[in-house]
């Protein structure tokens, strides 16, 4: 899919700024916010984290975590899983085929603007 986004070599540099900006806007922008960037590249790379752990490697608030989880959660992007370890609630989440899916297509469109930028 990337040899499919990437830009032209031939492409002038008048031409350039047009395109990279129609590419931009093709951008998933649930997944392009940070945090959330954050939280879907992370369950990429691992089987499930849990809130904890996700909050703690991002660095954030639970507030702050909790509502773009939500948003990726509502999308289909990753599935979140309530429980209890003894009394204590538990929640873990782990990335979807949709969200795998929505990541490959977003790094791909971010491979395609970072070759346009540096073409010559």
């Amino acid at each position: 899919m990337a040899k499919q986004n990437a830009l032209r070599a031939d492409i002038s540099p008048t031409e350039k700024p047009k395109i990279v900006a129609e590419r931009s806007a093709e951008l998933d922008r649930l997944i392009h916010e940070r945090v959330r960037l954050g939280i879907i590249s992370a369950l990429a790379a691992n089987a499930s984290f849990t809130f904890s752990d996700l909050k703690r490697l991002l660095k954030t608030t639970d507030g702050n975590l909790s509502v773009h989880a939500r948003k990726l959660e509502e999308a289909g992007y990753i599935a979140c899983t309530k429980s209890f370890e003894g009394r204590i609630p538990r929640t873990e989440y782990r990335i979807t085929d949709k969200g795998r899916r929505s990541l490959g297509r977003y790094l791909d469109h971010m491979e395609a603007l970072i070759q346009a930028m540096r073409a010559k």
